[in-house]
């Protein structure tokens, strides 16, 4: 309606115009939406004007009888922008009058008043992005992708920039608003130093390193208060030795690899290797679509649990003995040795928004590239989802049998599982399944024999090699010194060292 600055009666309210741009927002997490809908909906109208000695002042002159502004209120902003452009912020509050009223002076007061201070930051899409960094901003719509701040600025930054922006161009300054709790102690309770719970952020830098803090931001859900003591960041940093030693093998095992001449094409793999690329390839598909989300908290679990469980209990478990035991430059050998790098590449990008230094460092000695930072996520290409079923339940019977070896263990009739030679009772499909492996089956299950027995109820026996244990290999086998020039070795090995080298197919 009628107002200081315009006579034009709009479509719509501000209210409903805000109201509106919160619809047309994405909210991380989503509750913030109604939130912020809440507040908008029944807050009463802004009075943008303060009393107070220092702040951004309001350029108005005041009819002393009538209370009116001056009629040419919209110049004098513009000459005291001018002004305090030249002068400073105290050159309002140093004019006189006079000077730019002349005789009507006297019929007038200077305005004392300063802009809220939430109208200053709320209207920093205007000034800032669009302002004192040109290009920025995006041309239309929305200045910012994001902002981020406490949950308390749903009354506070959020609340004025949505008001301002609206009322300038009908829409919010941002394309999204994700709002995060406060750092606690360990037990939720706010920290106070009476209280002797507060720990510092340099502190907790200098004992354990910024990575450490890192690791401990992306790795807390930050849509409710964020918990951190000496117990939480000790779990943090068994977090981050699991991690940092994972990717340890990765590049040890990767370091005499040349992708230029020693790759295999995908084809070609064992299919064990392809199995593991497109489980690589489904974990990026998900740590991507949390990225998307600004979910952080998820990519480090799933990160924890891929390094512990798909990697090191199980694909990295199988490969030690191809990788250690084939020889260098075989097919065997060099089809692990492409599946690990590409896992390693992609794992790298995973870790680099918050394990920033250490994906870093390991990228000067991986790739040997001038930054991480200039990279796009990995590219797998075609990978067979296929096995993605197979490869699972081959996982799940395997951690049976590894139950019941320990079992055996604990009795003293086997030391390593190697020492263990399997009998596995399995129904007709899994039968199937397992006999899919071949001679390659005993490698999965690292013992040194397997056979199949149909069977209506899954079941293992395990009983210890009579055998021989090769001294290289540690397979308890029965060629071991079958050949007289070398009497500790077994066939397999005696054919990776001095011969054509064993064929694998499978693992």
């Amino acid at each position: 309606g009628d107002g200081l600055f315009t006579t034009d009666k709009a479509p719509q309210s501000l209210r409903e115009t805000a109201l509106a741009a919160i619809e047309a927002t994405s909210f991380y997490p989503e509750n913030g939406r109604a939130r912020l809908h809440d507040m908008i909906a029944g807050r009463p109208d802004w009075c943008i004007s303060r009393q107070r000695s220092w702040g951004v002042p309001l350029p108005i002159f005041l009819h002393k009888d009538t209370g009116e502004a001056h009629p040419n209120t919209l110049e004098f902003i513009e000459r005291a922008a001018q002004l305090v452009e030249a002068g400073g912020v105290e050159a309002w509050s140093q004019l006189d009058p006079a000077d730019w009223l002349g005789a009507e002076a006297e019929h007038y007061t200077k305005g004392q008043d300063i802009l809220d201070v939430w109208f200053d930051s709320g209207s920093t899409f205007e000034h800032v992005l669009k302002g004192s960094h040109q290009g920025a901003a995006h041309e239309a719509g929305p200045e910012a992708d994001l902002y981020l701040e406490g949950h308390d600025q749903h009354r506070g930054w959020f609340h004025s920039s949505l008001l301002i922006a609206c009322a300038l161009y009908g829409r919010a300054p941002y394309k999204g608003l994700l709002t995060h709790g406060f750092v606690v102690d360990g037990q939720g309770r706010k920290m106070s130093k009476s209280q002797g719970n507060v720990v510092a952020p340099q502190a907790v830098s200098d004992k354990y390193g910024a990575e450490i803090l890192r690791l401990w931001t992306a790795a807390t859900d930050y849509s409710g208060d964020l918990g951190l003591d000496d117990k939480i960041l000790a779990r943090v940093v068994d977090s981050y030795r699991r991690i940092r030693n994972t990717l340890r093998f990765l590049l040890a095992n990767t370091s005499d690899f040349d992708p230029t001449t020693d790759a295999v094409a995908s084809a070609e793999l064992l299919e064990v290797d392809r199995y593991a690329l497109a489980r690589a390839a489904e974990l990026q598909a998900e740590i991507l679509a949390h990225f998307e989300r600004y979910e952080f908290h998820p990519v480090v679990a799933k990160l924890q649990v891929y390094c512990s469980e798909d990697l090191g209990a199980f694909y990295l478990d199988v490969l030690k003995d191809r990788l250690y035991t084939t020889a260098p430059k075989s097919l065997a050998r060099r089809s692990a040795q492409t599946a690990l790098w590409q896992i390693t590449h992609a794992m790298l990008r995973w870790m680099a928004p918050f394990l920033s230094f250490t994906a870093e460092e390991a990228w000067q000695v991986f790739a040997k590239g001038e930054t991480i930072f200039t990279e796009t996520y990995w590219n797998f290409g075609a990978t067979e989802a296929s096995l993605l079923a197979k490869w699972a339940r081959i996982h799940e019977i395997r951690d049976e049998v590894n139950k019941a070896i320990e079992a055996v263990r604990t009795t003293g009739a086997v030391g390593a599982s190697l020492q263990a030679e399997l009998v596995l009772q399995v129904n007709e499909q899994d039968e199937a399944l397992l006999a899919s492996l071949g001679e390659d089956l005993r490698f999965v299950f690292i013992t040194s024999a397997v056979k199949l027995v149909s069977a209506a109820q899954f079941g293992v026996v395990v009983t210890p090699s009579a055998h021989a244990k090769c001294e290289r290999c540690w397979h308890y086998r029965a060629d071991v010194g079958s050949v007289a020039a070398h009497p500790t070795l077994c066939g397999r090995c005696d054919s990776n060292l001095h011969g054509a080298g064993e064929v694998r197919k499978v693992a």
